[in-house]
């Protein structure tokens, strides 16, 4: 008798926390021009009439937990479309909700978004002729094609670290007593308040020291770049794991609130001590940090967002077409 699969109901929660996670992406994009900090080529825009270091510290909070939570929770429903649609499905999924969004969203915007850049920059500077200087730089065609991915940079990452876990899963169902080994170990970690902080912290603390970088600056060339990749593959597995583990996601409620309000606060220890405390002292605060408040928010969201609500679900579906189109608008506004 052939066996059916059992389907994984929809997790509510999560879909709210992955939307809300993308939200905090216009907020953050949002306050950057209004920033003290210069951030260089990463964000040419500075308002010259309205800039205060919160909006600074906004930026340096969201930052921090936003992408890890939004991998891990990617990493968590790759798994599930791995292991319960099959490994086919999975691939052709991710290529129509992660690769054709990409290029086609890519070559739609990167004018736009140019465009917005160019023209409100030249307005900020004073320039009356703001218009025409934004219009000039199209007279030469080849500025019609993208030539970074900018913020659609995460789909690139995203669908090449799926890439990867896709390969290893393939891998590990070949040894399935390695795997089984593997979750019951990773079972006993999730059950243990301090040490899942303490040993996930110390892997990510590791990274950091292998990469000799207290701040893995997002990547938005077209040539991957090792640390962006390696760093958020790290979040993304363990969202992957977690679907195998996905019985124990309410062990995440425990100490919510208290992990929350310790990663905020060693957040601000860490942004506000920036240039102050070692190179050690940094990123092992930054790596309790962000496990802090992946653990903290994700217990929150299972607390307070797990049941079927008509307007969450709007949201979640709609978040990540606005996200994709949000650049150019966040910035011309």
């Amino acid at each position: 008798m052939k066996s059916v699969s059992h389907k994984t109901e929809r997790i509510h929660s999560l879909d709210s926390l992955r939307a809300i996670m993308m939200l905090l992406g216009l907020v953050l994009h949002s306050a950057l021009t209004f920033g003290a900090y210069n951030y260089g080529e990463a964000w040419p825009l500075k308002d010259p009439n309205a800039t205060h270091p919160l909006n600074d510290l906004l930026v340096g909070v969201i930052h921090l937990f936003r992408i890890p939570i939004f991998f891990v929770v990617a990493g968590f429903f790759g798994s599930m479309l791995f292991y319960e649609r099959g490994p086919l499905k999975m691939f052709k999924n991710r290529v129509s909700r992660i690769a054709y969004p990409f290029i086609v969203f890519l070559l739609i915007l990167s004018p736009i978004i140019i465009f917005s850049f160019i023209f409100t920059g030249s307005v900020f500077n004073g320039d009356e002729a703001a218009l025409e200087t934004t219009l000039s730089y199209f007279s030469n065609p080849i500025n019609f094609i993208p030539q970074r991915t900018y913020h659609l940079w995460f789909l690139y990452y995203l669908f090449l670290i799926t890439l990867l876990t896709l390969c290893l899963g393939l891998l590990f169902k070949k040894v399935p007593n390695l795997t089984s080994n593997m979750t019951k170990a990773f079972d006993w970690i999730i059950k243990k308040p301090v040490l899942r902080i303490l040993f996930l912290a110390f892997l990510t603390f590791i990274l950091y020291e292998f990469m000799n970088t207290k701040e893995v600056v997002t990547s938005v060339s077209f040539i991957p770049d090792l640390n962006t990749f390696l760093f958020y593959f790290q979040f993304y597995i363990f969202g992957w794991v977690l679907f195998k583990s996905k019985h124990l996601l309410d062990k995440m409620m425990r100490f919510d609130w208290l992990y929350t309000i310790l990663g905020f606060t060693t957040t601000l220890i860490y942004l506000l001590m920036f240039e102050a405390l070692t190179f050690e002292i940094l990123i092992l605060i930054k790596s309790i940090s962000v496990w802090l408040l992946i653990f903290g928010i994700t217990g929150l969201f299972i607390r307070y967002g797990s049941s079927h609500s008509h307007r969450m679900r709007y949201v979640s579906d709609a978040t990540y077409w606005v996200y994709l189109i949000h650049l150019p608008l966040a910035v011309i506004i």
